[in-house]
């Protein structure tokens, strides 16, 4: 039998079925149309509204190293979103826990065990074992949050920015004691 010709047979059948059963094609027509005006009345009863961009406090990656992933993780727990961009966004900047005194502590001791085969004095190793057991001595009291930053570091200003805190109290989170053995 020919294309056609079965073409011919098959909407002449779909006619005469749709013809006699009237009923169900009004219900096949109705049933879309009727969803389709449920979907346009609740488009018009709840308008869209527009919703600012979301800029997330940069969290570093594993392989980034472990003290900055852990940082990244506390430090952003609850994961807040923010109008404008936060401070290292910029590519290739993991954070700016980088320059912090933990993080310069964790690198000079990794820099001084990976080399300690090559430099034959260990005055370095005492130097910094020594400043060590003072820090585990001291009551901590004297130590300050400001402390801990570098200079130029961002973490005042990303309080001020993007957490809208008054400069006050940013200069009194900074100057907040720290007891480095509940620490």
């Amino acid at each position: 039998m020919a294309f056609w010709t079965q073409l011919g047979l098959l909407l002449w059948k779909n006619f005469t079925y749709r013809r006699r059963q009237t009923f169900q094609l009004l219900i096949e027509v109705a049933w879309p149309l009727f969803i389709f005006f449920i979907l346009i009345s609740v488009r018009l009863s709840y308008p869209p509204y527009e919703q600012h961009e979301c800029h997330f406090p940069n969290k570093a990656m594993p392989s980034a190293g472990t003290l900055p992933w852990i940082q990244g993780i506390i430090c952003n727990a609850n994961n807040p979103c923010f109008r404008y961009p936060t401070p290292g966004e910029s590519p290739g900047i993991v954070g700016n826990f980088n320059a912090s005194i933990v993080s310069r502590l964790f690198s000079d001791a990794k820099r001084l065990l990976l080399y300690s085969q090559q430099d034959t004095s260990i005055k370095d190793v005492q130097k910094v074992l020594g400043n060590l057991r003072k820090l585990g001595n001291s009551s901590g009291l004297d130590l300050k949050l400001r402390d801990f930053l570098i200079d130029n570091e961002t973490f005042s200003d990303f309080l001020h920015h993007n957490v809208s805190m008054p400069s006050s109290a940013v200069e009194e989170l900074l100057d907040a004691g720290v007891n480095l053995q509940q620490v």
